[in-house]
């Protein structure tokens, strides 16, 4: 079946847009074949720095043809009825209509509709001016004479020329007849800028690229970063050095090349005095460029790796040498930053937060270090954290913000704090906590280990979760502007990876304190209302946590809905403890026993309006089998609350195992419902009893299955 080829080649496509411009042509391309019947065998898309090129590979060579029956009006209808009938249908009379009999409705007029299918060639070359024409970049422009006429093409950049090329393998393909703005369809594309500007003529995507690659471009994005990477760390290896890898800024730099050439420049070894952070985000972020480091020592060394997008007739050295003439100036701009720096003490920068509004509605940045101060002090002794030493952390933390080289640099926000801290004699867990009480940022973002960083850093997820929810700011469908769900799950990690027993109701009641202390008159919701409702959030961001680690969120609503449950590290336990239970035969069966319970208490409660509540009087059992479940009820009840007291889950689930034989033999022998009314209501509350001796460990009722 033939193939699709198709190439839009512009003056310029910025790196960051790139991969996003990929998917959505593949996405938009192959989308619009299907709906149009033509259904392909396989798709890639590529990007480079002035082209996106897409080649769909089997698609058919017309669309199949397409019958449909339409519903008319009745027979023996109103005229103008059935002329709109005919003229929506094609028919040239009704007499070349069907009857169709309907028995309630009666007899209607039907039209047999067929629509042969078209050749592919011509429904692509329908297709593609629409597409290019919606195609959805974050930025486009105008140019040219024709930009003045209503309608004119919005791109990127200028669009110069369009390749679309239709056809079977062992054929010459054809060409896909169509225009935009001016700009005709075609089979020319043009190589590298510098080193083969001139036209090729191309047909397939296999000729396609290699021609190109003749041209010096290599059209796969992916290749291009192998080529960067590789080479970069052999030329580093060659000279005893390691690369410092950076996918982000490799995805960048192959972006902006079309033929990777990668070379190694060098500084002046003064700058090494700079933090290895600050020399490598200058040499990034200004440069494009990768640092190298000693292997021995694991410190940068003054060499840095450029890629070129051209190979230089003087083997690269103007390249390199005007690299170098940039990244110059540019440490030496970071080196005064970083040494102004340490002229100001830390604290010394602090009354600046007193003019720095947090939130408009949470005060200033200096209300807010107050706040963070007095809540990491609290929880301090709850995390095994020196008090002194954590208020000290807290109070330090955020003092970097203010600094030139952060100004510069804000990624480098908490490192810079605790290289100055440090540089000023403070103690390392203090030092430390200024870097770390901002992690973990994200699931692949290590946890502090520190108590003095954990502490610190619960303080201020928290502080940030009670304020937001204090103004009723909360996270709403996909919007979480003030990134609360991820504070929300950085409490919850640093909590159960450190193994923390931390209550979170009491920590929200300790922040709301701190909030109104600091004169903030702008809370909305209820301070009683508000750590509960937080808890709730903690819960759902608990159940995406453990559903990415595999466990089933079900277990979660099971045991937050015995209340009060705020130790987040218990509930953990205690979820993790259920589903090992739920795994084995009597888990199973149980919850099948107590399903079964509920269902039926659920229905003769409706039925009696009222509840079983209360304690089974002995004396109407009648059969053995309400005998031996009253007794293992009390046995387990006994056995799983205080293996519940004593946070020993494992051996809550084996006293629970005990309740399964006697609840699948009361199932089987005895009739619940029965005649007398005394004896029914008497064992209505027998299973009462099983649904509150299973809530020792979990609400059995919101577990699925």
């Amino acid at each position: 079946m033939p193939d699709l080829l198709l190439e839009l080649f512009s003056e310029e496509i910025p790196a960051r847009m790139q991969a996003k411009a990929v998917d959505d042509l593949r996405r938009m391309v192959t989308e619009k074949l299907v709906a149009e019947g033509l259904v392909y065998e396989g798709v890639k898309a590529f990007a480079t720095p002035r082209r996106l090129a897409l080649t769909v590979h089997g698609i058919p060579g017309r669309q199949p043809d397409l019958k449909e029956e339409r519903r008319g009006p009745r027979v023996g209808g109103a005229e103008p009825a059935i002329q709109g009938f005919l003229k929506a249908t094609g028919l040239s009379s009704i007499s070349e209509a069907k009857i169709q009999t309907d028995p309630k409705k009666g007899d209607f007029y039907i039209a047999l509709i067929e629509k042969p299918g078209r050749p592919a060639i011509d429904v692509i070359a329908e297709m593609l001016p629409v597409i290019i024409r919606t195609f959805p970049w974050p930025k486009s422009m105008r140019w040219g004479a024709r930009s003045a006429k209503s309608g004119s093409l919005s791109w990127v950049r200028p669009l110069h020329a369009i390749t679309a090329t239709f056809g079977l393998e062992t054929e010459d393909p054809d060409i896909v007849n169509f225009s935009v703005d001016g700009i005709e369809a075609g089979q020319t594309t043009y190589g590298h800028r510098f080193m083969a500007p001139a036209a090729i003529s191309v047909r397939r995507f296999e000729d396609y690229e290699a021609k190109l690659k003749a041209a010096k471009v290599i059209l796969d994005p992916q290749a291009r970063k192998d080529i960067i990477l590789e080479d970069a760390k052999q030329l580093a290896f060659a000279q005893g050095l390691e690369l410092v890898e950076d996918q982000v800024l490799l995805d960048e730099v192959s972006g902006l090349v079309e033929w990777p050439v990668v070379m190694m420049g060098s500084f002046e070894k003064e700058y090494l005095a700079i933090p290895d952070e600050v020399i490598r985000a200058t040499i990034r972020n200004n440069q494009k460029c990768f640092v190298v480091k000693d292997p021995k020592t694991g410190k940068l060394t003054n060499k840095f790796v450029l890629t070129a997008n051209l190979e230089a007739t003087d083997g690269g050295k103007t390249i390199v040498a005007g690299n170098e003439r940039v990244i110059r100036p540019r440490l030496s701009d970071a080196k005064f930053f970083y040494e102004t720096d340490l002229k100001t003490k830390l604290e010394d920068r602090l009354p600046k937060f007193e003019q720095i509004v947090f939130h408009e509605k949470l005060g200033t940045q200096a209300e807010r270090i107050k706040r963070i101060e007095a809540l990491a002090a609290e929880i301090a002794p709850l995390v095994g954290a020196d008090v002194e030493k954590t208020k000290r952390a807290a109070h330090l933390a955020k003092a970097d913000l203010l600094t030139e080289v952060v100004g510069e640099f804000p990624e480098l926000q908490g490192l810079m704090g605790k290289y100055y801290a440090l540089a000023q004699g403070e103690d390392a867990s203090v030092a430390a906590a200024s870097e770390e009480h901002w992690k973990p940022q994200g699931p692949a973002d290590r946890v502090p280990t520190d108590p003095v960083s954990v502490a610190v850093a619960l303080a201020d997820k928290l502080d940030t979760l009670v304020g937001f929810w204090a103004i009723d700011e909360k996270p709403t469908g996909s919007k979480d502007p003030y990134a609360l769900r991820r504070a929300a799950l950085g409490v919850i990690r640093l909590i159960v990876e450190n193994t923390l027993r931390l209550p979170i109701v009491k920590a929200a009641q300790v922040s709301i304190a701190g909030l109104l202390e600091t004169g903030t008159q702008h809370p909305v919701v209820d301070s009683h209302k508000l750590p509960t409702d937080l808890l709730a959030f903690f819960a759902d961001r608990l159940k995406v946590q453990l559903r990415e680690q595999g466990a089933r969120h079900d277990l979660v609503d099971a045991v937050f809905s015995l209340g009060g449950q705020d130790d987040l590290l218990l509930v953990v336990r205690r979820v993790e403890a259920l589903g090992k239970f739920l795994e084995t035969d009597d888990g199973k069966n149980l919850l099948a026993g107590t399903k079964r319970a509920n269902n039926i208490l659920g229905i003769e409660e409706k039925k009696d309006k009222r509840s079983f509540d209360g304690a089974p009087d002995a004396e109407l059992y009648k059969l053995d089998e309400e005998k031996a479940l009253a007794k293992a009820i009390d046995q387990v009840k006994s056995e799983a609350s205080a293996a519940v007291a004593k946070e020993d889950f494992a051996a809550a689930m084996s006293a629970m195992a005990k309740l399964r034989p006697a609840v699948d033999a009361f199932f089987d022998k005895v009739k619940v419902n029965d005649d007398d009314a005394a004896v029914r209501e008497n064992r209505l509350k027998l299973l009462n009893e099983i649904r509150a001796a299973t809530r020792a460990v979990a609400d059995f009722s919101k577990i699925e299955g």
